[in-house]
């Protein structure tokens, strides 16, 4: 249990801004190989602040457009933009690259280009649509608990992303940081679902929190799918695209159904 326990704090400290203990880093060797396992929970825990705040918002009846432009914004706050970057860098990378050597020299330059952008933008804008819509719509309670079980769901997503192809290049995060053991990945997937699946039928009904899973499986399998085809396995920036495409889903897929 502590050893699980360090494995949560790395987590949060890895996936977030948020302060963590140095006390959990001792005898750290940097690698993700097993503290992935923890990813679902920290992913949890770092959306609590998002949902206290998501809750207020709806208890003072806050404009709606206004209450989900300051929860994405304390959302990339919390977590600078780490996921966003990734996707940004894997727009341009699969938009771009008409080869695999020429996508992964692409998602490796720092600067973001037009698809990047594209990307970004749009799903930045799904989410505060999605989010408007339900902050109008649920109760402040079951709102928090929609989005703790969407960021627990796709934080489960980024190790399975992570787990299921080999690493696309020989350098990067997907290499330096270790290739989740088996064992963990299939933790953080039982841990994922293990939150998620009670909590959004609970926070917005059966129909709803299944059109929202649907809609999350199938954006998975298919970038995971086109990950494979176009670049050969994963990268740190796919990685993170994963997180962001899961959660745009079940968001979207709740909305839709609400």
């Amino acid at each position: 249990m502590r050893a699980f326990i360090d494995d949560i704090a790395r987590s949060i400290a890895f996936l977030s801004r948020l302060p963590v203990p140095a006390r959990h880093f001792h005898g750290d060797d940097h690698s993700l190989s097993r503290t992935v396992r923890a990813f679902p929970i920290a992913g949890a825990i770092i959306a609590l602040p998002v949902a206290l705040i998501a809750a207020a918002l709806a208890i003072i009846v806050a404009p709606s457009f206004l209450a989900a432009s300051l929860i994405v914004g304390l959302q990339l706050m919390i977590t600078g933009a780490l996921h966003e970057d990734g996707l940004a860098d894997t727009a341009d990378g699969l938009g771009a690259g008409r080869d695999r050597e020429r996508a992964l020299a692409i998602m490796k330059d720092s600067r973001t280009g037009v698809f990047g952008v594209v990307a970004l933008v749009n799903t930045l804008l799904v989410r505060v649509a999605a989010l408007a819509t339900l902050v109008v719509i649920l109760p402040p309670e079951a709102l928090a608990l929609a989005l703790i079980a969407i960021a627990t769901a796709s934080r489960a997503a980024m190790v399975w992303h992570w787990h299921m192809l080999p690493p696309a290049r020989s350098d990067g995060l997907a290499v330096s940081m270790g290739r989740p053991a088996p064992k963990s990945a299939r933790l953080a997937l039982f841990l994922g679902a293990l939150v998620a699946l009670p909590l959004l039928p609970i926070a917005a009904g059966p129909i709803a929190a299944l059109v929202a899973v649907a809609c999350a499986l199938a954006a998975f399998f298919v970038f995971t799918g086109s990950t494979r085809t176009r670049l050969g396995g994963a990268t740190g920036d796919t990685i993170g695209a994963t997180q962001q495409l899961v959660e745009v889903a079940l968001l979207a897929g709740l909305a839709l159904c609400l």
